[in-house]
């Protein structure tokens, strides 16, 4: 190591307390030595010292020999300031990294001892270098876990590609016929996503990635041949340095990952081209899984639209309404159900199906498309219910299905004024009127669950509602609804036939609203099964008054 002794400016030897601190062998150091004197003159230099600075000699003033970083700490030292300082002092001179460390005398003359701290120093900044690359890495798995959504995964792909990798970043995605799906960014600027007719085959490499095959080496990317469409808007010249990196998915590629700097930045090393292909393995399993997932998503909701109930709504001159509430509240099916078929005018009839199945969640729901769908296929032998659950029970027996289900078929005529309803119960709970006078009517319907025994009996009941009454429809999911003060008491019908009186005369949505209110305040936040609830009512052709909460159709005045 380079020995630097300072002494006296003139002097042809070492001070004797220069010559004390170093000792006698100090010229023989493997070390550069340096003696310099108190007013910055080099004294003295050993045979390290030499071959580091090749151009010293005794008598030059040292800011003239070595860096500034050296000779400052010599002139604060030799001034009168501390003499020790607390960190290492270390510097570069001629590429290599050196700790200085100082050995001053009683009469200010310093003796400076350089320590070659190369290897250490790279040692050490490779190590830095390792933990922000996992650093760098644990943000971006955050950060691509963030969303399912496959625009903004493709954003936050290429935005933090620019933020860690490069310049500027492309993500290419694969094609969709002739185009691509293109994501650009900056260092510090905009993500911009567009949608372009590109041929990948004028971009050395990046056919090849889009394919899935392993990565072109970057030295072999000639930054020349980088077409201008890959060049995002604002980026500063042409491209210097290039990386391409296949996005790698699940079973096929998520597309790839171009990473740009321009002339005046450095090229990329080849840690940072190992370290860019770990990130871009970790943004295309991204990738796949957000597709995946919107994909299943998209299906789901495809299948979802032929189990979900439909809209229910004034037909014929007849109102209905509906409401269902699923035992979780984060499924949009389960195991109650309604479903509705008009007539094709008014002289036909209309059918109504309302049903529960046993059990909840989604396996249940898949029965109760079933049934929907054997149901509407029945539909030309409507005017027959018991054919129609014979038919139906012997549909679900030959199914791979264990479940059962109970339903009431309900047949909507309107004629002379009046709506005429055919009832047939197949195991549910009976059907209730709510009369315009407030009382509440059990319709007497009875029968045998279907999909169940080999045979089912049901009992099939007419009635018909008045302008102002209505039909109600609806599952144990209701008088079964448990809560109450102490939350361990059923809802119960009579509480549901009370809250009908109260609905007397008033349309179907209301007393739909009015049922679901009760049954749900009733609950609070407990457990419970799936809730449906169906009404049909026979519409006022006049305006409606409330008196004692119960709403009234005005008598027509006397003629006098």
């Amino acid at each position: 190591m380079p020995l630097l002794v300072c002494a006296h400016r003139g002097s042809s030897a070492a001070p004797r307390d220069a010559a004390a601190s170093v000792g006698a062998t100090w010229g023989d150091a493997p070390c550069p030595v340096l003696v310099v004197d108190r007013h910055g003159g080099l004294v003295q230099l050993n045979r390290a010292a030499r071959s580091l600075l090749p151009d010293a000699c005794g008598g030059d003033r040292l800011h003239d020999v070595v860096p500034a970083w050296l000779s400052d700490a010599h002139r604060h030292l030799a001034g009168g300031r501390p003499t020790e300082p607390r960190a290492p002092l270390s510097g570069v001179i001629d590429e290599r990294v050196f700790q200085a460390h100082p050995s001053p005398s009683a009469d200010g003359d310093v003796v400076w001892w350089l320590v070659d701290d190369t290897d250490r120093y790279r040692a050490e900044q490779a190590l830095l270098g390792a933990q922000e690359r996992s650093t760098a890495l644990a943000e971006v798995s955050n950060r691509l876990l963030s969303t399912l959504n496959v625009p903004r995964c493709m954003e936050v792909v290429a935005g933090t590609a620019a933020e860690y990798l490069a310049e500027a970043a492309v993500l290419v995605a694969p094609p969709q016929g002739r185009r691509h799906h293109l994501t650009y960014a900056g260092r510090g600027g905009s993500v911009t996503q567009v949608t372009r007719k590109v041929d990948p085959r004028t971009v050395p490499g990046l056919s090849e990635a889009l394919q899935g095959f392993p990565p072109v080496p970057a030295r072999w990317i000639n930054p020349d041949a980088i077409p201008d469409w890959l060049l995002p808007e604002g980026f500063s010249g042409s491209a210097g340095s290039v990386i391409i990196a296949p996005l790698p998915g699940h079973g096929v590629p998520a597309g790839a990952l171009v990473l740009l700097r321009s002339g005046t930045e450095r090229s990329f090393s080849e840690g940072e081209e190992v370290f860019a292909r770990l990130f871009a393995a970790r943004a295309g399993a991204a990738l796949s899984a957000a597709r995946l997932y919107t994909e299943q998503a998209a299906i789901t909701a495809t299948l979802m639209r032929e189990l979900l109930p439909p809209a229910l709504h004034r037909v014929h001159e007849v109102e209905y309404a509906a409401a269902y509430r699923p035992a979780k509240d984060h499924e949009r099916v389960g195991g109650d159900f309604y479903d509705f078929h008009p007539g094709a005018d008014s002289s036909q009839e209309s059918l109504v199906v309302l049903g529960d199945v046993a059990g909840k969640g989604l396996d249940a729901a898949v029965l109760t498309g079933k049934i929907r769908n054997t149901l509407h296929a029945l539909l030309p032998l409507a005017a027959d219910h018991q054919h129609v659950l014979r038919l139906l029970n012997g549909a679900l027996l030959t199914s791979h299905h264990t479940r059962f289900a109970t339903l009431v078929l309900a047949s909507v005529r309107r004629r002379d004024g009046r709506v005429r309803l055919r009832l047939t119960s197949a195991g549910h709970l009976p059907p209730l009127v709510v009369r315009n006078n407030g009382d509440v009517e059990e319709m007497p319907t009875r029968g045998t669950l279907v999909g169940a025994l080999p045979t089912v009996t049901a009992r099939t009941v007419e009635t018909a509602l008045a302008p102002g009454e209505t039909c109600l429809l609806y599952t144990d999911g209701i008088t079964e609804a448990r809560g109450g003060p102490l939350g361990d008491e059923f809802f119960g019908e009579h509480r549901l036939r009370r809250a009908l009186a109260e609905c007397a005369g008033m349309p179907a949505e209301a007393v739909v609203e009015r049922v679901q209110m009760l049954a749900t305040q009733w609950l609070a936040t407990g457990p419970h099964d799936d809730m449906a609830v169906l009404a049909i009512s026979a519409p006022r052709t006049g305006p409606l008054s409330v008196v004692d909460g119960r709403a009234r159709h005005p008598h027509p005045r006397r003629s006098r």
